[in-house]
């Protein structure tokens, strides 16, 4: 699931989802903001009942929709959210974007820590402690503690990094902290996953210098959902073959 589709028998909406095979494990990373992926995944040959693992990349609705669905279809799963993923999110127009009551209370929720390995060469990662090389936005999204709204710090993030056949490839939900952090914290051969810039503006020049910076890591890019399309052509221009948009529909070889 992402916000296009490159089928029209695929449903196609503002949120993430990612079905992923690695080192003989079957991982759904996010779930887009309602059942729909699940209709995509059927469409698609997918079987949902075969998932060994999931995992919730923040606590927001449009990643977290469907995992009501998805733990109804599949019963074994195990879902790695972190611990703050249960704060209450809000978006800058103070909308309410966090997770669904009932999945909070669901037993299949497991609390990752801030390294938290969940299969073989699979590894979550909050980087919560980390220090950032440039500055964290966070965008007019809030969480509401004590009484009052706070500007959201992303404690509810985390990231997971696939080791396998000497790569390393990085699985991002929205790269809130910021994907400059995130490229100089992991430095992947791969990275896939939105990077947060569809409130900039389209000709800033800050999105060269970005995808300049980008470009300085040996590293392919994977991206879309919250990147935003004028956005991504822009660092198209500069970033050629490095950066490729992923849409629903779409399967990539690694």
């Amino acid at each position: 699931m992402e916000n296009t589709t490159c089928r029209e028998d695929l449903q196609a909406e503002h949120g993430l989802s990612l079905y992923i095979e690695a080192n003989g494990q079957k991982i759904l990373f996010d779930s887009g903001a309602s059942g729909s992926f699940a209709d995509n995944a059927e469409a698609l040959g997918i079987p949902l009942e075969a998932v060994d693992v999931a995992v919730l990349s923040h606590g927001h609705n449009d990643h977290s929709g469907g995992f009501l669905r998805f733990l109804g279809w599949n019963y074994k799963a195990p879902l790695w959210v972190r611990p703050e993923a249960m704060l209450p999110c809000h978006s800058s127009s103070g909308e309410y974007i966090g997770l669904d009551p009932a999945l909070q209370k669901s037993e299949r929720l497991q609390l990752a820590a801030h390294v938290q390995p969940i299969g073989e060469g699979l590894t979550l990662y909050s980087c919560h402690d980390k220090h950032s090389v440039a500055p964290l936005d966070s965008a007019g999204l809030t969480v509401y503690q004590n009484g009052q709204y706070l500007p959201d710090t992303f404690p509810h993030e985390q990231y997971l990094l696939i080791e396998e056949a000497g790569k390393r490839v990085l699985i991002s939900g929205c790269s809130h902290k910021g994907i400059l952090n995130i490229m100089h914290w992991f430095k992947p051969d791969v990275l896939v996953g939105g990077f947060h810039y569809m409130r900039v503006d389209p000709e800033s020049t800050m999105l060269e210098t970005w995808a300049k910076e980008l470009l300085s890591y040996d590293c392919t890019y994977y991206t879309g959902h919250c990147t935003g399309l004028p956005q991504y052509d822009k660092m198209k221009k500069i970033m050629a073959d490095r950066l490729h948009y992923l849409s629903t529909g779409m399967e990539i070889q690694i």
